[in-house]
């Protein structure tokens, strides 16, 4: 019985799709397929009903899927003990990432790191969710490692530590009436049309957050997934924005006044990954952002 089989197995098992299962382990869906079939013969019995819509597990599925969780994490325990004993580390990489994070220079990061684990291949991916995407990826083991901009709050049952803390502020077009004002509270944009991410991305919840923590509704008019573009569409009249200051900061676009708010919301970036089980490439790169991004004080 191969290891590769019960990956195979448990991806399926998790997606209840052989698509994503694919997806997931960067494998064509054949050779998830046959995979699952040299499995089935071995146990000596179907784990999953197919049909052109639907994936389930059998009842003998089910009761393989916890033996097959523990066996993989046994498997990657001694990989560890292996890597340890060595001092080198090989394997793979599934990183989530979001769209706003070039202040913190993840490609030089991540080439160092390269350059002392040579053996360690990389793959980078976002989520239409967002945030909170990722973290539903980690958790489901979609992506090994995730950069994520929600609250510690939110992030029960993972591994997570703070990279950056940094306040909101308000972005507002220049014509806007309050835009001479050396602050402006969030009840002060409640006539204005807003700006935003989508739902479930990070930035995104904390402002609809306060908002509903104040019994107040405010008017989204506009999503947009890049938040980099945001301060752009504030600019071409669209509306105001609430943002972290690194997002004001990189901003480009003239015609844009960026104004503290009076109230305190701050928005939290983590790296996350799973609390338990991890493979010896992940533990060396968050070793690696410790020391290269520690955590703010």
């Amino acid at each position: 019985m191969e290891t590769r089989h019960l990956e195979y197995f448990v991806a399926v098992a998790e997606e209840l799709s052989f698509t994503r299962a694919a997806e997931r382990l960067h494998a064509v869906q054949s050779t998830i397929s046959s995979g699952i079939a040299v499995l089935e013969r071995e146990v000596g019995t179907a784990l999953f009903t197919r049909s052109t819509r639907h994936v389930a597990l059998t009842g003998a599925g089910a009761e393989l899927l916890a033996t097959a969780r523990t066996t993989l994490e046994a498997v990657g325990q001694m990989r560890s003990v292996g890597a340890r004993a060595t001092g080198t580390v090989t394997g793979s990489l599934r990183v989530g990432m979001l769209t706003n994070l070039e202040s913190l220079g993840l490609p030089e990061i991540f080439g160092a790191f390269r350059r002392t684990n040579p053996g360690v291949e990389m793959s980078m991916r976002t989520s239409p969710r967002g945030s909170t995407g990722l973290v539903d990826d980690v958790r489901r083991s979609r992506v090994d490692v995730a950069f994520c901009g929600l609250s510690l709050d939110e992030l029960s049952g993972v591994h997570a530590r703070v990279l950056r803390r940094q306040p909101f502020v308000a972005l507002l077009p220049g014509v806007h009436a309050l835009s001479g004002q050396d602050s402006v509270a969030m009840s002060d944009l409640l006539d204005d049309d807003f700006v935003e991410m989508p739902t479930g991305f990070g930035t995104r919840k904390v402002v609809d957050e306060w908002f509903r923590a104040a019994g107040l509704r405010r008017r989204v008019t506009l999503e947009v997934p890049d938040l980099s573009t945001v301060p752009d569409y504030v600019a071409a009249g669209f509306g105001v924005a609430v943002v972290p200051q690194q997002t004001a900061d990189d901003a480009h676009a003239g015609g844009v006044v960026v104004l503290p708010l009076v109230e305190e919301l701050v928005w939290e970036l983590s790296v996350i990954a799973r609390s338990e089980g991890r493979s010896p490439a992940v533990d060396a790169l968050l070793a690696h952002l410790a020391r290269t991004l520690p955590t703010p004080t």
